[in-house]
């Protein structure tokens, strides 16, 4: 009886101070007032997810490493009433990662988002015809850049109060692609330094966490949507029976940056249609 009478104060107290029982108000999901970076936005993956991050009332800052991309991606959100700046940046370069970084602070007045989904892969066939160039190429902008970046927008997070990363990983990272094999290992990596900064920034309020997409409508991934007998096998092993699209992607990315999702951290989240790949 007395433990019941117990149980019953603490619930009554929770009910009068919710913050107390880490509860958030669904309406502070908003992200007015942010500002986020998303590398490689002007397409795919990238786009969606400054049009996601937007929508919900953050001012977004795309890049990609042509000026025309870049143009055109910002003219597109505009018209969508998204407040969005840009500027050309290929992450594999200090100066150019630099650049970003501060265009955003001279345009926008602080960081507190950083979507790392600049990727890339110039190698298809066995991994053991693979050159040192092109793990140096893959592993550079895909782990090192990400990496790098985080670096450099930690500190004006912290002067924020907090903030929050995402890097885009792959099923790669799980079930490796044929041919891909440095890719895949680059997207394995990038798990790990998820965990590894969470703990180590938590002590800031500044969240990392990863997101792993199955098959996703984009150019990367035409080779397989275009072929009616790959995507027929592939459909045998996903539950939801059709490849994914850039928004739902984005979606997720959104959700982790927002305040509904405030005790996640370290975590990666399988947007895959039910592919399975791991317990």
């Amino acid at each position: 009886m007395n433990c019941l009478v117990r149980m019953r104060s603490v619930l009554g107290f929770l009910r009068i101070n919710p913050v107390a029982g880490g509860q958030r108000s669904m309406s502070q999901s908003s992200l007015a007032g942010k500002v986020a970076i998303v590398t490689a936005s002007t397409d795919g993956i990238g786009l969606a997810t400054a049009r996601a991050l937007g929508r919900r009332g953050a001012r977004v800052v795309v890049s990609s490493r042509r000026q025309a991309n870049v143009d055109k991606a910002v003219e597109l959100l505009r018209s969508q009433s998204i407040q969005v700046t840009g500027t050309t940046c290929n992450v594999g370069n200090g100066e150019d990662r630099e650049k970003l970084v501060q265009t955003t602070l001279d345009q926008c007045g602080g960081i507190d988002i950083l979507v790392s989904n600049a990727a890339v892969n110039p190698f298809f066939g066995s991994i053991m015809d693979t050159t040192e160039e092109v793990w140096d190429k893959i592993l550079g902008v895909n782990v090192k850049s990400a990496f790098l970046m985080t670096k450099l927008v930690v500190p004006h997070m912290e002067k924020r109060g907090g903030g929050n990363v995402i890097f885009v990983s792959s099923v790669g990272a799980y079930q490796p692609f044929p041919g891909l094999g440095p890719y895949n290992v680059s997207k394995t990596a990038l798990l790990g330094l998820t965990q590894n900064l969470a703990p180590e920034l938590a002590h800031s309020n500044i969240r990392v966490n990863c997101v792993a997409p199955g098959v996703i409508k984009t150019r990367f991934s035409a080779a397989l949507w275009q072929s009616e007998d790959t995507m027929n096998e592939l459909k045998k092993q996903l539950s939801i029976k059709r490849i994914g699209e850039p928004e739902e992607i984005g979606g997720v990315i959104a959700f982790l940056c927002s305040d509904e999702a405030s005790y996640i951290t370290g975590e990666t989240i399988m947007v895959t249609g039910g592919l399975n790949c791991r317990l």
